[in-house]
Parts: C-alpha cells; sequence; structure tokens
C-alpha cells in the first residue's frame, strides 16, 4: 500500500484517547526521564466452560457463513454469542480456532500506544519469554500468562492476566512513572503535575488527535498518512503473537524483529505460521 500510495488504517481507537496519547506526548518529550519499563496489565476473561450441547442455530444468524472457512461444527451459543447481549465480548474471543484471546484482544491496544511511546511502532522487540496456561475446554485461548519483551533500546516490557486483574498501562522512566487505568482511562502519576501538563511549543502534541475514523477520512481527502497506518497496526498484533508463542515453547526466543522471525528455534517459527495450530494443555 506504500508503493501504491493507498490511504490505509488499523481500526484501534486507542490512540485517538486523549489520556492515551497525553502519556505518550509527556514520555516522548522526556517529561519522565529515560523510559526504562512498561507494565501492562489485561482484564481477565470468564472461567473456561464444560461441554456445551449442541443447540439449534437461532433464525436471525446464518451459521455456515459464520463459520467461513474453519471446521463445521455443531452451533452452541457458548461458540458464537448470546444475541440478546449484543454488547457482550463474543464468546468466539475465547476459542482458539477464532481468535488469539486477550492477549491479542486488549493487548494489542496497549502494545499500540506502548510502541508508540517506545518509538518502536516500526520494529518491535529482541527477545520475548513467557508462561500461560491453555484450557482444554471450548474456551481454550491462553488465560494467567506473564509475558516479558526486551527491546534493543534497553525498555523491557511486560504483560500480565491474574483472575482478579483490572486493565491498566503503567510507563515507568528514570525519573517519574505514569499510570492509566481502564478504559477510556484515567491517569495518575509520581509527580501529580505530569498530568495536567500540556506540550510546549516545539513539544510533540497530541491534543488535537482525530476520533479513529475521522481520522482516515481526513487522511483520504487531504492526502496525507494516517495516524496508525497498517504496518503500525501489523507491528502491534505481532507484539501479541510472539508473546503467545513464548508461552507455547515455554522458553526464551530471541526475535528479529527486522526478518519477523524467531532466531535459531524452528519450532516458534512454526508455531508463527499456523499460531492456532497447537497442543491444548490442562491447566495445572
Amino acid at each position: 500500500m506504500a508503493r501504491s500510495g493507498v490511504v490505509n488504517r488499523t481500526d484501534s481507537e486507542f490512540r485517538s484517547l486523549r489520556v492515551q496519547n497525553h502519556a505518550v506526548e509527556l514520555i516522548r518529550n522526556g517529561h519522565i526521564g529515560k523510559l526504562e519499563k512498561i507494565a501492562v496489565v489485561l482484564p481477565f476473561d470468564p472461567l473456561p466452560v464444560g461441554v456445551q450441547p449442541d443447540m439449534p442455530v437461532p433464525p436471525e444468524l446464518n451459521y455456515d457463513l459464520w463459520l467461513g472457512p474453519t471446521a463445521a461444527v455443531p452451533y452452541t451459543e457458548k461458540r458464537v454469542h448470546d444475541v440478546k447481549q449484543v454488547k457482550m465480548r463474543p464468546n468466539w474471543m475465547r476459542i482458539s480456532t477464532y481468535a488469539q484471546g486477550m492477549i491479542a484482544n486488549w493487548g494489542a491496544h496497549y502494545f499500540d500506544v506502548a510502541q508508540w511511546a517506545m518509538n518502536t511502532e516500526h520494529s518491535g522487540p529482541v527477545t520475548v519469554e513467557g508462561r500461560g496456561q491453555f484450557p482444554v475446554s471450548l474456551w481454550n485461548t491462553m488465560i494467567n500468562f506473564k509475558v516479558q519483551y526486551a527491546y534493543a533500546n534497553g525498555v523491557v516490557m511486560t504483560c500480565e492476566q491474574t483472575p482478579t486483574s483490572t486493565p491498566s498501562i503503567t510507563y515507568y522512566g528514570s525519573s517519574a512513572w505514569i499510570k492509566i487505568d481502564g478504559y477510556p482511562g484515567t491517569m495518575t502519576a509520581s509527580k501529580p503535575e505530569l498530568v495536567t501538563l500540556e506540550p510546549e511549543p516545539g513539544e510533540l502534541d497530541f491534543s488535537k488527535t482525530l476520533w479513529d475514523k475521522n481520522d482516515f477520512i481526513a487522511a483520504i481527502r487531504e492526502g496525507h498518512p494516517t495516524l496508525e497506518p497498517i504496518e503500525v497496526g501489523h507491528r502491534a498484533i505481532s507484539i501479541a503473537q510472539i508473546g503467545l508463542v513464548a508461552c507455547q515453547v515455554e522458553d526464551k526466543l530471541r526475535w528479529n524483529p527486522d526478518k519477523e522471525i524467531f532466531i535459531g528455534n524452528n519450532y516458534a517459527n512454526a508455531l508463527l505460521a499456523a499460531p492456532l495450530s497447537r497442543p491444548q494443555w490442562a491447566i495445572a
């Protein structure tokens, strides 16, 4: 798309949230000193469900179309979603045939702003390691995990989920820290004045950032790149995927962010090529 000049955008709204892009401003403008660590905490999904009964397909659902190219399996509500609860997170996000779980769901948003804050949005870490649990259940995406990423610039990023965790991202610098809790987010800081500190002339300023879809339309009309091109979005979700693979192999992996391959681990690269084709291990 870069060669063709087609305007493109990843549809992630976190960059458009003022509390999130304000934190990136403060970090990139040097107000917390040298960035040293980022701690991402993801929310917990409901516990895995047991064996589910086959159910009649709701008349409003074209189930064959919904399944698409995946294997034909009987319909059950816990595989899809409750049609009366459309505002709740759908069940398919917890099934590895269709999704990669919370590390990719919420993780992609947090990894995106973290990479933005580090100014590594076209790159990635150089090592990754982690542990997680893979339920033997209809809901079989990874839960109870902790992953650690190390970057060439010295920054270490952790991402974890526990049964009681609530979403947050914390940036630790050499002179201060900033934490954003929840969605759309509330900022706290070791130096309270940072919460209301606005950029000076000449500093990075994201205060006029458009909402994600408005940004896309404006870029088309005005002929400039969007705030989050597809390459940047790809890099964000790849952080989730290599973390998932590290938890599958339960080993510290070296990652080449230029070639986007693991160094010296063919098994990990095979999982990266087909990350949903994996053994399903029981919860310890």
